[in-house]
C-alpha cells in the first residue's frame, strides 16, 4: 500500500467531536436511532451514497432531512414519480431570446446533499441518469460534461413492499450505494417519547447546522489517511471474494463493494477515536455495506434466505485476524 500521511490526535479528536454533534443533533429528531445515525456518518465521511429502505412511516424521509439539515452544505430533494424525467434531475439548455443564446438550467443534481425520495418509484430509463453522478461525480447533458459540487452524496430511500407503480433498482444502481439501512419499528417507550417530542412542534424546524461542506471535505480527506494494516486488508478482501463463492449468491460483491468497505472502515475507525483500522470495523459494516449487493439464487430465495444472513453467515465462518 502506498504511503499515508499520519493522522493526528487533534485530527481524530476533530472528527470525534463533529460525529458527536451529528448524532446529537440528528437524535433531536430520530429517536434512539444513535447506530444507524452514526452509519449515516460514516458514509458522509466515506462520500457514499445512503439507501434507507424500510416500510412506510418510520421516518426515512425524516432522517434523510435531519441527516442533510444538520450539514451546512447545498442541499435539493428530489421526490420520485412515474413521469420524472432524466432532464428534471440533471437540467436542461433552453434558449433565451434575450441574449439570443442556449444557457443551462440545472436541475436538483447539482447539489452537495440530495435527497430521492422514494427512488424506485422513477422509471429506470430516470435512474439511469444517476448512475454517472453517483460514480463519477459529474453529469453529462447535451454531450457536455458538468462536474458536480464536492462534496457529493444522494440519500435515497424506497420503500421494499410496494410493488404496484414501482421499478426495482438494477444490480448496477445498488452497487453505488455505499451502504444501506433499515430503521426498524420503535419500541413502546421509543414511540411514547416519538409522540411527545411531535405533540407541539416539528424538531426539523429547529434543527441546527454543525459543519459546512469545506469541513466536511477536509473531514473526508482526513479519514482517507487513516491506517489499514495489510492484515485487515486481507480480511476485508476474503469476505468480499467468499460472496462470490456461497452456494446461495448468485452474483457477489464486486471490487467496488472492497474499495467501500475499506473506505466506510477507515472512517468508522475514525468516529471510533482510533488513527488505525482493526478488524471489528470491517465486521461492524459487513452487512450494511455488503448485503444489499448480493443476487441471490432463487433456490435460496424460496427458503427464505436473506442476503443479510448469507453476510452474517460468511462473517462468522471467517477468521479475524489477531496480532
Amino acid at each position: 500500500m502506498p504511503p499515508s500521511r499520519p493522522v493526528s490526535s487533534q485530527d481524530i479528536e476533530r472528527i470525534n467531536a463533529a460525529s458527536k454533534k451529528f448524532i446529537n443533533n440528528v437524535e433531536q429528531v430520530i429517536v434512539n436511532k444513535e447506530e444507524t445515525i452514526k452509519l449515516i456518518f460514516v458514509a458522509l465521511l466515506s462520500e457514499g451514497h445512503i439507501l434507507i429502505e424500510d416500510v412506510p412511516g418510520l421516518g426515512k424521509t425524516m432522517m434523510a432531512k435531519a441527516a442533510t439539515k444538520s450539514l451546512g452544505c447545498s442541499f435539493k430533494r428530489i421526490q420520485c414519480t412515474p413521469d420524472l424525467l432524466p432532464s428534471d434531475i440533471t437540467g436542461v439548455n433552453y434558449f433565451n431570446q434575450k441574449t439570443a443564446e442556449f444557457m443551462f438550467h440545472p436541475g436538483p443534481i447539482m447539489a452537495n446533499i440530495v435527497v430521492v425520495d422514494e427512488i424506485n418509484r422513477a422509471m429506470p430509463r430516470t435512474q439511469s441518469c444517476l448512475l454517472e453522478a453517483m460514480q463519477e461525480h459529474q453529469i453529462t447533458v447535451d454531450l457536455a460534461t458538468l462536474l458536480l459540487p464536492r462534496p457529493f452524496l444522494i440519500i435515497a430511500t424506497q420503500n421494499p413492499i410496494e410493488l404496484e407503480g414501482t421499478f426495482p433498482l438494477p444490480e448496477a444502481q445498488l452497487d453505488r450505494f455505499l451502504i444501506r439501512l433499515r430503521i426498524g419499528y420503535p419500541d413502546e417507550q421509543e414511540e411514547e417519547k416519538i409522540l411527545s417530542r411531535f405533540q407541539e412542534e416539528n424538531p426539523l424546524d429547529s434543527l441546527e447546522k454543525i459543519t459546512n461542506a469545506a469541513e466536511l471535505m477536509e473531514l473526508i480527506k482526513i479519514c482517507r489517511h487513516i491506517h489499514v494494516s495489510a492484515d485487515v486488508v486481507k480480511y476485508a478482501v476474503e469476505l468480499v471474494r467468499k460472496t462470490r463463492l456461497h452456494k446461495d449468491v448468485k452474483l457477489g460483491a464486486s471490487p467496488r463493494a472492497s474499495l467501500g468497505l475499506q473506505a466506510a472502515a477507515q472512517a468508522h475507525a475514525a468516529v471510533e477515536g482510533r488513527t488505525f483500522v482493526i478488524p471489528d470495523d470491517v465486521k461492524t459494516l459487513a452487512v450494511p455495506v455488503l448485503a444489499h449487493r448480493l443476487f441471490l439464487t432463487t433456490e435460496a430465495r424460496l427458503r427464505g434466505k436473506t442476503d443479510e444472513a448469507v453476510i452474517a453467515d460468511i462473517v462468522s465462518a471467517t477468521a479475524v485476524p489477531i496480532e
